[in-house]
């Protein structure tokens, strides 16, 4: 069994509700964050905005992994994901719900083991698996023709 490891950012106010994220220990550019309106200027995303972009993001490599690991050679997969941002029960604001839509850049049947990689791509994606625990999580992938050869929904 593979060791658990650690990853660290450190999250330093700037003013107001814009703050710049480090991740340390990496080269890795830091981030400036922000809440929209009234309370932040938008000059960064906002949370909710970097877990619709870590789900998506780890979907569509996560389905690149799947497809590559067939030995398939896909052009550029473009994903476009939606967060539904309300109020819960107690009336507080959270992610609801969050549907992502991947589209591969060739017909489905042009890939080898495309039943396989479709049937199992999602369970690579660490960052969605862990998402669904609190946040329903609708994944469709459709071809180039446009045709849905993939869908799921799983969370609470």
């Amino acid at each position: 069994m593979a060791e658990n490891k650690q990853i660290s950012i450190t999250v330093t106010q700037e003013q107001d509700y814009s703050f710049r994220v480090a991740f340390d220990g990496s080269a890795i550019p830091e981030l400036l964050t922000d809440e929209g309106e009234p309370l932040g200027h938008d000059a960064g995303p906002n949370p909710a905005r970097m877990l619709l972009a870590a789900v998506a993001n780890c979907l569509s490599a996560s389905l690149l992994f799947a497809l590559r690991k067939f030995k398939n050679n896909p052009g550029p997969l473009v994903t476009h994901a939606t967060a539904t941002i309300g109020r819960n029960d107690a009336g507080r604001v959270r992610v609801l719900a969050i549907e992502a839509n991947l589209q591969l850049p060739g017909a489905v049947d042009g890939y080898a083991q495309h039943e396989r990689l479709l049937a199992q791509f999602e369970q690579f994606c660490t960052v969605t698996e862990s998402v669904r625990g609190g946040i329903p999580v609708t994944v469709n992938v459709r071809d180039a023709s446009g045709a849905v050869v993939h869908s799921s929904v799983a969370g609470t």
